[in-house]
């Protein structure tokens, strides 16, 4: 009997002085077109870069004109892109957007030459936030590689690092920030998060994830080797189930969230087209899921939930980033159980982990039970690190999510808003929660994935107040519809930073003053060293 026996492809050769880009990008057509120039510019720039120290450039795939883009938008196409490239030869992965790490990243787990992810430092497009995702599912995947930023790559710090990284095939950066984490003084705060770990591990606690894996995040799953033995585990849920129960909430249930709402001052921007404003039926069925959320949290004696929306929701109903706002806040709009008779969750929030993050849910999860022990408001979110420059002599971060930030945090319903969602991102619309977060201290985390293990950064920052011209130009220079957060971090530089934090993602929680922020974090690392985590302290830190 013969076979076909499929006979081995020779990869093409790597050619001296010739390095190849790809350029990840978006399962959203819509936002893939939107994006093209920008990243255009950027690759653009990066050429010319290159080129001047030395260098051929190959684009490692073509455009596609009929799509209006030449994003690598699939992870089929990802993959038959790099079947075509050298896998010996210097690639640079080039992000002037948000991009699908899973797009790429079959073909970068067994690329053999140096790998460069570089991104443009501009807050238009989040081409910072995709760099960082895919670095930190890079780093969850144990692939060797480097990261590199700049506005326009004419600085002389970023043609350094181009030059370095061309001769050598490595670019590090400060890290010096990073310390571990010493022994910790016997006092209430140490002995708080030691029992509050010590009753997780036996109580357990379940987060509820409503499907996993959203918008190529492969850094935000953990696997349950990993979750179970701290005591969490997972309800793997269907966001079907999410919507069936969103249609068996009543009209008037729906409606009596808008008015406690309107009564509590939040300002609803709203129109008639629904294609491009926010609507009353678009909240409506917002607050739908609201109440949804809760009732199915409650079905499952959930501690936590998180809702993926992108991509499974986003052609079926609106955004549920105002959802997942009331969620996280301690005041929010009563619900009850089917039959009337319970209130569910009263005077707490659910904890809600945007986009399924789940590292933010692990650390959702915690923070909400040190700070609720502490007598501390126990609202939390995570933001995203979008972009940030320097105002009056110091760096000041733009963190920024799409809307899912409890009112709390930008200091009550009556200083919030809520804005139609983009469409090139929520063709459905639904509206934000959003506002300017208060001045503060803030405790930042990260849990993460690295060498097999978890790890988790903890850090100290400032919510400082700008003026409102100032954040206006902030705004207008990312997503306007957006809530923002001004942040001045604790001895960590904007480079520091970049080079080390593993996510797109971190999570922030208030503290009523310094001392109370520093006694907070205390608390939340003694917790997590008691559950085993490998805990990094990140600036200046007082312990």
């Amino acid at each position: 009997m013969s076979y076909v026996v499929p006979q081995p492809v020779t990869p093409p050769a790597a050619e001296p002085g010739v390095v190849y880009t790809v350029a990840s990008g978006d399962l959203r057509p819509a936002a893939n077109v939107t994006g093209w120039p920008s990243q255009q510019k950027l690759e653009a720039d990066l050429a010319a870069a290159l080129t001047d120290l030395g260098r051929t450039v190959r684009r490692g795939h073509p455009v596609d004109e009929e799509k209006g883009h030449g994003f690598i938008d699939s992870q089929r196409a990802g993959i038959e892109v790099f079947g075509q490239l050298p896998p010996d030869a210097p690639l640079i992965v080039v992000e002037g957007v948000w991009q699908y790490s899973h797009h790429v990243l079959a073909g970068l787990r067994t690329h053999r030459g140096p790998i460069l992810v570089v991104a443009n430092w501009s807050g238009e497009f989040p081409g910072l936030v995709g760099l960082l995702n895919l670095t930190a599912s890079l780093t969850k995947a144990g692939v060797s590689y480097s990261a590199l930023w700049s506005e326009d790559f004419t600085d002389a710090w970023a043609r350094d690092g181009l030059r370095t990284w061309l001769e050598t095939g490595v670019l590090t950066h400060d890290t010096s920030h990073v310390r571990p984490l010493p022994a910790l003084p016997g006092d209430a705060e140490t002995e708080l998060g030691v029992a509050l770990a010590r009753r997780l591990r036996s109580e357990k606690a379940i987060i509820g994830v409503f499907d996993e894996g959203c918008m190529g995040m492969y850094n935000a799953i953990i696997d349950d080797e990993l979750l179970n033995p701290l005591g969490i585990y997972k309800e793997r849920l269907s966001q079907s189930a999410l919507v069936v129960e969103m249609n068996r909430v009543t009209d008037q249930e729906a409606q009596a969230v808008r008015d406690w709402l309107d009564a509590a001052g939040l300002t609803f921007h709203t129109g008639a087209d629904e294609a491009t404003e926010l609507t009353d039926a678009q909240l409506l069925s917002q607050f739908r899921m609201y109440i949804a959320a809760l009732r199915i949290a409650d079905d499952f004696g959930l501690d936590a939930v998180g809702i993926q929306y992108q991509q499974g929701l986003k052609d079926t109903v609106p955004a549920s980033d105002l959802a997942e706002g009331l969620l996280n806040n301690v005041e929010r709009p009563a619900v009850f159980s089917r039959d009337g008779s319970r209130e569910l969750y009263p005077g707490a929030p659910l904890p809600h982990f945007n986009e399924v993050d789940e590292g933010v849910a692990v650390d959702s999860l915690v923070t909400n039970r040190i700070w609720t022990a502490m007598g501390i408001d126990p609202a939390t979110t995570l933001h995203d690190i979008r972009w940030g420059e320097e105002y009056d002599g110091r760096f000041v971060w733009v963190f920024e999510i799409s809307g899912s930030v409890p009112a709390s945090h930008h200091g009550g319903y009556d200083k919030s808003w809520s804005m139609r969602q983009p469409p090139m991102f929520f063709p459905l619309g639904g509206g934000t929660l959003s506002g300017v977060s208060k001045p503060g201290e803030i405790v930042w985390s990260r849990v993460f994935i690295m060498d097999g293990s978890l790890h988790v950064d903890l850090g100290r920052a400032s919510v400082v107040p700008l003026p409102e011209e100032e954040t206006r130009r902030r705004l207008d220079a990312t997503n306007p519809q957006w809530p923002i957060m001004h942040a001045v971090l604790h001895g960590v530089t904007r480079d520091q930073f970049m080079a080390r934090h593993k996510a797109n993602h971190l999570n922030v929680a208030y503290a009523p003053d310094a001392a109370t922020a520093d006694k907070a974090l205390r608390a939340k690392a003694a917790l997590f060293a008691e559950l085993g985590l490998q805990v990094h302290l990140c600036g200046d830190v007082r312990l």
